[in-house]
């Protein structure tokens, strides 16, 4: 199972930004996938999960901001940011729940300015 994120970049407070997260080595319709991240000298938190029918969870610190969806036609998830805030700086990381085991591959740098 391999995952690659893209999309992070410097983006001024209020701005918008789309990770996408495209997976690869395996089928992934019938799994969760969810996107956390990291701030430096912080533990990696969860910001939204999305099922393989469409269930969604948010954590509160992104609740009307971020909207997380997928197409299994691509095996991709997406993270779509908007109203971003220079805490929202973090590394992003999308994971993948397959057989009992959690993937994750490279994060993407994502930095809000004030």
């Amino acid at each position: 199972v391999q995952l690659q994120a893209s999309g992070g970049g410097l983006v001024q407070t209020g701005g918008s930004l789309r990770l996408s997260c495209a997976a690869s080595g395996g089928i992934f319709s019938t799994d969760t996938m969810s996107w956390w991240r990291q701030a430096p000298g912080n533990q990696r938190e969860l910001v939204a999960t999305i099922t393989s029918t469409g269930i969604i969870t948010y954590a509160d610190f992104v609740k009307g901001r971020f909207t997380i969806s997928r197409d299994n036609t691509k095996n991709t998830v997406y993270l779509q940011m908007n109203s971003l805030k220079p805490e929202d700086t973090a590394v992003y990381y999308c994971y993948v729940r397959k057989n009992y085991a959690n993937y994750s591959g490279k994060g993407t740098q994502v930095t809000v300015s004030s």
